[in-house]
């Protein structure tokens, strides 16, 4: 039976291990492997255990949850625990330390999850890999020498070597989806609007962002998702009910499954990526489902022009309310110079630009759903290829001089800058952003392996509020023991 987390939830049920017990072994372990890891940039285990004793006291949801008091880490961006730090990867807040519990850790919590850490994500989440300058590089398991991806590259790491079965993580343009990929585990980013919001923050990059977790087993990943889905009357986005009672939804005997391997941008695609796909499909096939070729079905280098450009007027306004809280203008000196470009850029952008960008994510939205009255689900790889190496420069001392030089760019100049300063990364990366911009779900499955030992995942895209279907096509991988997971996971 695979280690994941319900399999340690029974273990407390049962009594065969207490949660204080498996917390010291956690923070056995970590002590070990974190040096090599940088999985962890926080680490808290008393003040865990603390929380656990004071719920288990009061017998509280907390420790009844489906996860019994299973501690898990969060990542360093965008998920506040009250007395963890808030750092979101930024000098700026190197010391900030979070004031109240936000709604998403608080279902976290009420599902039988008790926080400990937080993990690794690059400077407020803007890249694919995880190497904030304040914390330095996320390694990844695999291969010491790789990363494990990016934003929740910290999470994938605490995963994929086995210190945790599940980790919080979230997704803004592929930060879940990404690192499942590189790091050999499932990676579920669920509808827009289905995950708790708020307190604080609520539109996440105008619903793009959503959070969720890293798992190692459909199991987990299902009951977790149900146990999160939810609505709120102040959400300002709110998820289609589609198949909103689990319990009743009948599994398809025959999926009918659109696939592609074509890069939405035309950069290349790796040999390794496309032989993922066309094994998924084989065996899809074997298994009876219904699977079709077709072209890619949006335009994907416009709606990655959007994206960018939703970065920068979010990050614009990001950063007039820290200026705000500081009470003194930002310089360069304040952040790393692919933020100061992305900044720069939004301060340039007029707003007539930013509804036309969001207009464009509508307009996409609504072509996918249509392609989904057609076909349950939409194949393609997560990723065009394996990790990249932690030495990998993925820009250009061009690109640097000029993101130096950025303010005061014209809003032309500074969208050609963004795009340039992306390329090397968006090549590797080009499939997971439209799940976003369009805010259907999708999930990454851990089906391959290159032949130079790294993982490489396979993606596949639903309608809004059609996680079971996710779920249904993620559960058939893993019963056909299509799964190839970290090495601690197959020697369990």
């Amino acid at each position: 039976m695979i280690k994941d987390g319900l399999y340690y939830a029974s273990q407390f049920q049962k009594k065969k291990i207490s949660v204080p017990e498996w917390i010291d072994e956690r923070n056995r372990l970590v002590k070990e492997q974190n040096p090599q890891l940088n999985a962890f940039v926080e680490w808290l285990p008393e003040m865990a255990k603390q929380q656990y004793a004071t719920k288990a006291a009061k017998e509280t949801a907390a420790t009844e949850g489906p996860f019994q008091g299973l501690p898990i880490p969060l990542k360093m961006l965008g998920q506040d625990k009250k007395g963890m730090k808030s750092t979101s990867g930024s000098r700026l807040f190197t010391e900030n330390v979070a004031s109240a519990t936000d709604n998403f850790v608080k279902k976290l919590e009420l599902a039988g999850l008790t926080p400990l850490g937080k993990t690794t994500a690059p400077e407020f989440g803007f890249k694919n890999v995880s190497d904030p300058v304040i914390y330095g590089p996320a390694r990844n398991p695999w291969n010491l020498d790789y990363s494990p991806g990016g934003s929740s590259g910290g999470a994938a790491a605490a995963v994929a070597s086995g210190l945790f079965p599940l980790a919080g993580a979230s997704d803004g343009g592929g930060s879940i989806r990404i690192p499942a990929s590189f790091s050999g585990l499932i990676g579920l980013k669920p509808t827009r609007g289905s995950m708790p919001v708020g307190p604080g923050g609520w539109r996440g990059w105008q619903g793009a962002s959503i959070d969720f977790a890293l798992t190692v087993s459909m199991r987990d990943t299902e009951a977790l998702f149900y146990q999160l889905r939810g609505t709120s009357k102040a959400a300002p986005y709110q998820t289609p009910q589609a198949e909103w009672q689990h319990q009743e939804a009948a599994n398809k005997k025959r999926l009918k499954i659109a696939f592609l391997t074509e890069s939405p941008v035309g950069t290349p695609v790796s040999d390794e990526a496309e032989q993922a796909v066309h094994e998924a499909v084989q065996f899809l096939e074997e298994q009876g489902h219904e699977v079709t070729q077709i072209a890619y079905p949006v335009d994907g280098r416009q709606l990655i022009d959007s994206y960018y450009l939703m970065n920068g007027a979010e990050t614009a306004s990001m950063f007039e309310g820290i200026r705000l809280g500081l009470g003194r203008p930002l310089t360069y000196a304040d952040m790393e110079p692919m933020t100061w470009g992305i900044y720069q850029y939004g301060l340039q952008l007029p707003a007539s630009q930013y509804v036309r960008a969001l207009q464009l994510w509508d307009k996409a939205a609504n072509t996918m759903e249509q392609l989904f009255e057609e076909y349950d689900l939409f194949l393609t790889p997560t990723a065009a290829d394996s990790a990249p190496r932690i030495d990998q420069d993925l820009q250009s001392d061009h690109i640097r001089r000029e993101l130096a030089n950025a303010e005061g760019k014209s809003a032309a100049k500074l969208s050609e800058l963004i795009y340039q300063m992306f390329e090397k990364s968006l090549a590797i990366t080009p499939y997971t952003q439209l799940a976003n911009l369009t805010g259907q779900p999708a999930i990454s499955l851990p089906t391959h392996v290159t032949k130079a030992g790294l993982p490489l995942g396979i993606q596949f895209m639903a309608s809004k509020g059609r996680e079971d279907l996710l779920l249904q096509v993620g559960q058939l991988f893993e019963r056909e023991e299509k799964f190839k997971l970290p090495k601690y996971y197959r020697e369990a």
